[in-house]
C-alpha cells in the first residue's frame, strides 16, 4: 500500500529555449563587458537601466516576421487587462524613455546592458534569453553619430582581443535599399507588405544564398526540409534589379577608394529616386569620417547586402561580423558571421512625441561574441573569484587560518577559507579544479616554527604532469610547495600571482 504521507516529488524542468550558465561562462561574460563598457565610456556614453517589462504598445512590432500583438514577444495580459511584454531588444524601451524625459541632454548618449527575450525557435547557439549591449546617440542627425558607430564597434572587438583581418565592420543605408525598391517598382515605391518581404529575402542571402534569395523573390522556395516558403512574386526583371543590386563588389577591393567605388555604383542603381540618392549621400559621409579619422576598409565596408531584420531602421545599418572560419553542425565551414549590429531609427521617439527625433545606435550579442571568443582562446576559463584557498590542515587551528585570511584579504588578495570537510587532499583538488592559483598550508609545525607553506597550484599542475606517476619522485621534490616565514606570507602569495599576472 501506498505511503499517503509522502511527498510527491517536483520533476526539475527548464523552459524551452532557455539555459542555465555556470561560473565559467559568468565570470567570462562579465570580464567581456567590463572590456566593453570601457571601450563605450571612452566615447562618452553613459550607463541607463530600463525594465524589462514593457507595455506592448510602447515596445511596438518591429521584430521580423511578426505579424500580431504578441509575435516574437513573451507577453500576457495584467491585473488590468493590459498587454505587457519582457522587453525583445533595448532599443524600444530606449526611445520611450527618451518621451518620458525630454529635458535630457541633446544628444543623450547612453549604454546599457542585460538580458532580451523573444519567442524564437530554440537551436544549437540560439536561445529565447540572451544578452545585449547597446549604445546608442539620441538626438543627432549628424553622419559622425552613425561614423562613430562603426569606430566603436571595431574598437570593441579589438579591445576584446579580435584582430584587424578577423572582423569587418559592414555599412548600408536603408534609404538605398528603398531607393532600389523604388526602381523596382517603376519609379513608385511598393506597398509595405511587399517592400518588407523583399527586404528580409535579402536579409537570408548568407543563409540561402543568390540562388535562394531569387527564388524568394519570385515564386518561392523549398527548403532542405521540404518545407516551401512562398515568395514574393516579383517579375523577372524586377529581380534582376534586386540582383544586380546584390551583386555589387564591396570585399573584393582592396584600396581605400572602394567605399567610393560602391557608392558610385549605388548612385548609378538608385537613378533618378530622390530617397536612394539621399542614402548614396549619407554613405559617402560616413565614408569621409572613417577616411578621417583612420579607419580603412581593412575594418570597415560599404556593404549593399546588409539588411538587418529590425523595421524600425530608418537610414545607415551596419554590423561587425566575424571573419574567421568555423564548422557548423553540419558540417559546413563559413564564417562566423554577425555578432554586433545597429543603425540609425528616427521615427522610435516620434511615435510618442509627434516630434522628429534622429537616433543611432549598435548593439552586441554578449552571448554569441562570447562562444567566439571561447573558440578563439580570448576567454578566462576559472570558475572562481578568488585566486588563493587557505586550507585547513588541523581543525584545532581554525582561528589561525582565519586570521591568514583576514590578513590576505586586508591585502586586497582574493582568499578564500576552505569551508568544506574533506581532507587535505580533496582541498588541493578543490583548489585546482575551481582555478586557485595559490594554496596556503599551516600545520602544527609550521606554526611553531613560525612558518606557513605556499604552493603554487599551477607550477604543481605542470609539473605533476611532467612528473608522470612516480608519486615518490614527487613526494620528496615537492617542486611547488615552499615554506616561508610567516611575515613574509603576503609578499610570498603576490609573487607567485604576479607570475600568471598576464595569463
Amino acid at each position: 500500500m501506498a505511503d499517503k504521507n509522502r511527498k510527491t516529488r517536483t520533476k526539475p524542468r527548464r523552459l524551452k529555449g532557455f539555459r542555465d550558465i555556470d561560473a565559467a561562462d559568468v565570470l567570462a561574460r562579465d570580464g567581456m563587458i567590463r572590456r566593453i563598457r570601457k571601450v563605450y565610456e571612452g566615447y562618452g556614453f553613459t550607463p541607463l537601466e530600463t525594465p524589462m517589462l514593457e507595455y506592448v504598445d510602447a515596445l511596438g512590432k518591429y521584430l521580423p516576421e511578426a505579424d500580431q500583438v504578441d509575435g516574437g514577444i513573451f507577453a500576457f495580459r495584467d491585473e488590468d487587462e493590459e498587454w505587457i511584454a519582457l522587453r525583445y531588444d533595448l532599443t524600444a524601451p530606449l526611445s520611450r524613455y527618451v518621451a518620458m524625459n525630454p529635458l535630457l541632454p541633446r544628444p543623450f548618449r547612453r549604454y546599457q546592458v542585460g538580458p532580451v527575450f523573444r519567442v524564437e525557435k530554440p537551436g544549437p547557439g540560439r536561445f529565447r534569453e540572451f544578452y545585449q549591449f547597446d549604445f546608442d546617440s539620441v538626438g543627432t542627425s549628424s553622419m559622425l553619430a552613425d561614423a562613430e558607430c562603426c569606430m566603436v564597434m571595431c574598437d570593441t572587438l579589438e579591445a576584446l582581443g579580435i584582430a584587424r583581418g578577423s572582423y569587418i565592420v559592414r555599412i548600408n543605408d536603408r534609404k538605398v535599399l528603398n531607393g532600389v525598391l523604388e526602381t523596382v517598382g517603376g519609379g513608385q515605391p511598393l506597398s509595405p507588405e511587399v517592400s518588407a518581404n523583399v527586404l528580409r529575402s535579402i536579409d537570408k542571402l548568407d543563409r540561402v544564398g543568390l540562388e535562394g534569395v531569387k527564388a524568394l523573390l519570385g515564386k518561392g522556395r523549398k527548403d532542405e526540409s521540404g518545407d516551401f516558403t512562398a515568395g514574393v512574386g516579383l517579375t523577372t526583371s524586377q529581380i534582376d534589379i534586386v540582383l544586380s543590386y546584390l551583386g555589387i563588389e564591396s570585399e573584393s577591393c582592396a584600396s581605400q577608394e572602394s567605399r567610393r567605388t560602391v557608392c558610385d555604383e549605388l548612385e548609378r542603381l538608385v537613378g533618378d529616386s530622390a530617397v536612394g540618392r539621399e542614402g548614396v549621400d549619407e554613405l559617402r559621409q560616413i565614408d569621409d569620417a572613417l577616411d578621417g579619422a583612420g579607419y580603412g576598409v581593412d575594418r570597415a565596408i560599404i556593404d549593399p547586402t546588409v539588411v538587418r531584420g529590425l523595421a524600425y531602421y530608418t537610414g545607415p545599418v551596419f554590423e561587425g561580423a566575424l571573419t574567421f572560419e568555423v564548422v557548423d553542425d553540419a558540417g559546413v565551414t563559413k564564417q562566423f558571421g554577425s555578432v554586433f549590429g545597429g543603425g540609425r531609427y528616427d521615427d522610435l521617439v516620434e511615435r510618442f512625441t509627434a516630434q522628429k527625433v534622429p537616433a543611432t545606435g549598435a548593439s552586441i550579442g554578449i552571448d554569441r561574441l562570447l562562444a567566439a571568443l571561447k573558440m578563439l582562446g580570448k576567454t578566462d576559463t576559472r570558475s572562481t573569484t578568488t585566486d588563493v584557498l587557505v586550507t585547513r590542515l588541523d581543525e584545532n587551528l581554525t582561528k589561525q587560518y582565519q586570521r591568514i585570511v583576514a590578513e590576505l584579504r586586508s591585502a586586497g588578495v582574493a582568499t578564500e577559507l576552505y569551508v568544506g570537510n574533506q581532507g587535505i587532499g580533496k582541498q588541493f583538488k578543490y583548489a585546482s579544479d575551481t582555478g586557485k592559483i595559490a594554496a596556503v598550508v599551516m600545520g602544527d609545525d609550521e606554526l611553531q616554527a613560525g612558518q606557513v607553506s605556499i604552493k603554487d597550484l599551477r607550477l604543481g599542475d605542470e609539473l605533476s604532469a611532467e612528473i608522470g606517476s612516480d608519486r615518490k619522485r614527487w613526494l620528496e621534490q615537492q617542486p611547488a610547495q615552499i615554506a616561508v616565514a610567516r611575515d613574509q606570507l603576503v609578499e610570498t602569495v603576490r609573487t607567485v600571482l604576479k607570475r600568471y599576472a598576464d595569463v
